[in-house]
C-alpha cells in the first residue's frame, strides 16, 4: 500500500516542503511542492517561533494545495547549529550464535547507553561505522551471521534540547506533528551521494545561504559533522559594503554576474546606498574580486573542517559540493585548488517522478534526501530521534526496550497478561507485611554473623 510523506527542509534562507507518494517498492512520486522565505531563523536556527511557524505554514499551503491532500505528519530537518558528535562502543555476547535482527538492536542501544551525551542534548542519529563480529573487523552487515559475540562502534549526534524542542514546536503550531527529524548535511548526503563514494569515503558539503553544513561518509556511514556559519547571503554584504550599494541591488548582482571565472572590464550602473536616486558605475572586475575573495574564503574553511575531521586520508572520492551556493560558475575549479587536487564534484539534486521545476536544482537536496530517508534509503543500521532502531528495508522498531543486564535475547519485551481466573491465585501467593519483615530480619541477622566472623 502506498504511503504518503511530507518533509520539511528548514534551511537558513528558505523552508521547503514536498509531499510524495512512496511505493511499496520504494517507487517515489512528487505530488506536491511548496517553498517559502525563512523567517525567524538565524544561522539556521529558530529565534523567534512565531515568524519560523508562519513561513512553514506558507510553504506547507502550497504543497498542500498541489497535492490535493491534508497531512498531519511531517519528517524536518534540523540545522547542524549547536550539535555534537561523539564516537561510542558497544559490546554483546550472542547465545544463539546467530545474529538477528534483536541482537544489533541490542548491541546498538548498548553503545548509546555507554555514550557520555550531556544532559542538556538529545541524541538526534546513532550511526554505526564499524560492526566487529568476534574477532573480524569491518562488518557491513553482521545479519544473519554466525558468532559468539558482536561489537559496535557508533557516532552520535547530538542536538541541545532546546534547539530541538523549539523546532518542534514551531511546526506543530504550523498544524503538522513531527514524525522524524533528521540532521540536514545527513539528508543531503542521502540525496547526492552515490553507492560508489560511500564505499571510497567522502565529504558532501551542504553550502547555503547563510550557512554550510559539512559531514564526511566513510565506512558505510557518517564519521564526523559540522557547521559553519558562513554562506552565499555573505557574498551579498560584502557588495554591498564594497560596492555602496543597497543589499536588494546586491543580491541582483550577485545572480546576474555572479562569477569566479576570469572577469570582463565591462561597467554597470548602481545605485548608491542611502541616496537611491543617484547612480555610479562600478567594474565587474571588482564585482568578480568581492566575490572570489569571499568564496575562496569559505572554502579554506571548509578545507580546514575536513582536515580537523582526521579523516581526510579516507576520502577516496573527494568531496561532493550542493546546496545553492554550488551554483557559483566555477566554484568546482576553484575547490580543487584549495582542497589539495581532491576530486571535487558539484551535485544536482536528485531525479524523482513528478519533481517540478521550481524544486529542481541543488538547494533543494536536503528536502528531497528527507523523501529519500522515508523510502527506507538511509545507512543499514540506525537510530533515530525516537530512540527506535531503523533497519533498511524494515519498519522501525516499535519497541527499543532493551535489558542490559542481561546476555540472553529469548525474553519478549512485551508484558504478559495473565488470564483474569489467575490473578486471584498469583495474588494470593504474594507474601504479607508479617513474612516480609521477618525475612528482612533474617538477612540482616544472616549479615551481622558474617561480619562478626570477619572481624
Amino acid at each position: 500500500m502506498n504511503k504518503t510523506v511530507l518533509a520539511i527542509d528548514i534551511g537558513s534562507t528558505k523552508v521547503s516542503a514536498i509531499i510524495a507518494d512512496i511505493s511499496d517498492n520504494g517507487n517515489i512520486q512528487i505530488t506536491g511542492s511548496g517553498k517559502a522565505k525563512a523567517q525567524g531563523l538565524k544561522k539556521g536556527s529558530i529565534t523567534n517561533i512565531e515568524l519560523a511557524s508562519k513561513s512553514i505554514r506558507n510553504a506547507l499551503a502550497d504543497a498542500k494545495r498541489v497535492a490535493g491532500t491534508d497531512i498531519k505528519s511531517a519528517i524536518v530537518s534540523i540545522s547542524g547549529a549547536y550539535t555534537k558528535s561523539l564516537n561510542s562502543s558497544g559490546i554483546v555476547n550472542i547465545p544463539h550464535k546467530e545474529i538477528s535482527v534483536k541482537e544489533i538492536n541490542r548491541v546498538m542501544h548498548t553503545s548509546l547507553y555507554n555514550a557520555n551525551v550531556p544532559n542538556e542534548y538529545e541524541v538526534l542519529h546513532a550511526l554505526p561505522y564499524n560492526f566487529k563480529v568476534d574477532e573480524q573487523d569491518f562488518i557491513e552487515d553482521p545479519l544473519g551471521m554466525n558468532a559468539s559475540r558482536l561489537e559496535v562502534e557508533t557516532h552520535i549526534i547530538t542536538t541541545q534540547k532546546s534547539n530541538l524542542h523549539n523546532l518542534k514546536k514551531a511546526v506543530r503550531a504550523a498544524g503538522v506533528e513531527v514524525e522524524n527529524v533528521i540532521l540536514s548535511g545527513y539528508a543531503s548526503a542521502i540525496a547526492v551521494l552515490n553507492h560508489d563514494e560511500k564505499e571510497l569515503g567522502v565529504a558532501v558539503v551542504d553550502m547555503g545561504g547563510n550557512t554550510c553544513n559539512i559531514v564526511v561518509h566513510s565506512g558505510n556511514s557518517i564519521r564526523y559533522n559540522d557547521f559553519l556559519g558562513v554562506g552565499s547571503n555573505h557574498i551579498t554584504n560584502d557588495l554591498s559594503m564594497a560596492l555602496h550599494t543597497p543589499l536588494n541591488v546586491a543580491e541582483k548582482v550577485k545572480m546576474n554576474y555572479g562569477s569566479l571565472n576570469a572577469p570582463s572590464n565591462d561597467l554597470i550602473e548602481l545605485p548608491i546606498i542611502g541616496d537611491e536616486n543617484s547612480t555610479h558605475e562600478v567594474s565587474l572586475e571588482v564585482v568578480h574580486n568581492v566575490i572570489y575573495a569571499r568564496v575562496e574564503e569559505t572554502l579554506m574553511i571548509i578545507a580546514q573542517s575536513i582536515e580537523k575531521s582526521g579523516l581526510k586520508d579516507h576520502l577516496g572520492a573527494g568531496v561532493v559540493l550542493t546546496g545553492g551556493f554550488s551554483n557559483m560558475e566555477g566554484i568546482r575549479e576553484l575547490a580543487v585548488a584549495i582542497f589539495d587536487n581532491m576530486p571535487v564534484r558539484v551535485a544536482q539534486a536528485p531525479e524523482m517522478d513528478g519533481l517540478y521545476d521550481d524544486v529542481r536544482g541543488p538547494q533543494f537536496s536536503a528536502a528531497l534526501g528527507l523523501i529519500k530517508y522515508a523510502a527506507d534509503n538511509y545507512s543499514h543500521y540506525e537510530i533515530d530521534v525516537n530512540k527506535r532502531m531503523r533497519h533498511h528495508g524494515e519498519s522501525p522498531i516499535q519497541d527499543s526496550a532493551v535489558d542490559f543486564n542481561s546476555d540472553d535475547d529469548t525474553h519478549d519485551n512485551s508484558i504478559p497478561v495473565a488470564p483474569d481466573n489467575d490473578i486471584k491465585s498469583k495474588l494470593s501467593k504474594l507474601p504479607n507485611e508479617k513474612e516480609r519483615k521477618r525475612d528482612e530480619a533474617s538477612v540482616v541477622s544472616k549479615f551481622w554473623n558474617w561480619a562478626t566472623q570477619l572481624f
